[in-house]
């Protein structure tokens, strides 16, 4: 079975130096579809070699906004060299087609959320400049429709960071119904399929978290203005990433891209991705990744379909920094356990309905939140679109944290 993921993240194992097996970003990347619906499938089957980190190169702007509108089943630029590509016949049926699916998942979910959020996050959204995202993939879209306002966010996942397609790729005629089944789970149940996406769309050479990244922007109205491959080094500092693609890469830099955007607004944002594994064991000899989220201010942290590895005793480091850096955390029940918050540091605000997780989860049960959600005094308020694991709406939970007390250096 095919485990169920916000991140899309690549399927290789990471080793640990424990005695037992203990999970990395990478070891949770494998498991259950609880839909139990198939996905569409991709007729040609790729090859089992990992996807290279290697930096992209400098891109046109305006190809690359056009792409983004290509591969989200939109029309490029009325002078773009994709034109003659978006005009044939199976491109339009894409388009067709997307536009239906997007039509659907936003009367489903993003027009609700954008409901729900501009109530509930109102206070939120006026104090958060920056959001953190940790095992997030490519989820720019979930993201982008709970924090529409604020200004910087940074993904973290193990996808590899991709680049902006060649035409060649574009021109594969496996790519349309790739891209169409890597966003059927998505669209339909608001998760990523974690192995199912990384393999489609290596098979049609789209090489990491990127060219979704883009597709998403360009679904909830941005627009790209500047996209830039960069790097992490040993200390966290933001860099350029290296062109020369044939030198060795320096072993404790985390590789990154940065995309500029003009929001829907006219706003600029800029959205940073970067590939790392957020466990304990990795971050002791590549720390760069929290570095850099240590000093970006105070936080917002969002968190969806982690798979609970912040429940985990040996992601200790991640769950740190998000509680001594987070003014708001917004989660799902995957994300932060309820014994790790401070008592009296945190007001809580619950939505939706809480029971149990999935059963692949169920040893991640919290007794804390079965008793918050039946309290009769401070009652969970409504959730009215699904999220997470258990994605029905009637399954669906959410916990808004606030916190009370100053943030911790």
């Amino acid at each position: 079975m095919l485990l169920l993921s916000a991140c899309s993240e690549s399927a290789k194992k990471t080793e640990t130096t424990t005695s037992t097996k203990e999970e990395t970003m990478a070891s949770t990347a494998d498991a259950i579809d609880p839909t139990q619906h198939p996905a569409p499938s991709v007729s040609e089957k790729p090859s089992n070699t990992a996807a290279k980190l290697k930096p992209t190169a400098a891109p046109d702007t305006a190809y690359a906004q056009d792409v983004a509108l290509f591969l989200g089943g939109l029309q490029p630029s009325q002078h773009s060299n994709l034109s003659t590509l978006a005009a044939t016949p199976a491109w339009q049926a894409f388009a067709k087609d997307q536009d239906k699916s997007w039509d659907k998942y936003r009367a489903s979910h993003t027009t609700r959320m954008t409901q729900w959020a501009n109530t509930e996050l109102d206070s939120v959204h006026a104090n958060s400049p920056t959001i953190f995202y940790p095992f997030s993939g490519p989820d720019f879209l979930n993201v982008f429709t709970m924090f529409p306002t604020s200004q910087t966010y940074v993904l973290i996942g193990l996808e590899p960071v991709g680049s902006i397609p060649a035409r060649a790729s574009l021109e594969n005629p496996k790519l349309l119904p790739a891209v169409k089944t890597s966003l059927w789970s998505v669209l339909n149940f608001s998760f990523f399929r974690t192995n199912d996406m990384a393999v489609d769309l290596k098979s049609v050479e789209l090489d990491g978290a990127l060219p979704l990244m883009m597709l998403f922007a360009a679904r909830t109205g941005n627009q790209i203005t500047t996209i830039r491959p960069v790097q992490l080094d040993a200390v966290g500092q933001l860099q350029d990433a290296p062109k020369d693609t044939t030198q060795a890469l320096d072993p404790k830099a985390i590789p990154g891209v940065e995309m500029k955007l003009r929001g829907p607004d006219g706003q600029p944002k800029t959205v940073y991705y970067f590939s790392a594994d957020l466990s304990d064991w990795k971050l002791t000899t590549k720390s760069a990744p929290l570095e850099f989220v240590r000093h970006l201010g105070p936080l917002t942290t969002y968190v969806k379909s982690a798979t609970y590895l912040m429940h985990k005793s040996y992601f200790n480091k991640v769950r740190r920094t998000v509680l001594r850096r987070s003014r708001y955390i917004l989660q799902d029940d995957s994300g932060i356990a309820m014994k790790y918050f401070q008592k009296g540091a945190w007001q809580f605000n619950y939505y939706g309905t809480y029971r149990r997780p999935i059963n692949l989860f169920a040893k991640q049960y919290q007794p804390e939140l079965t008793a918050a959600y039946h309290d009769t005094v401070n009652k969970p308020k409504p959730l009215p679109f699904g999220t997470g694991y258990n994605w029905r709406q009637t399954d669906s939970n959410l916990l808004l944290a606030k916190r009370l007390v100053p943030l911790a250096d």
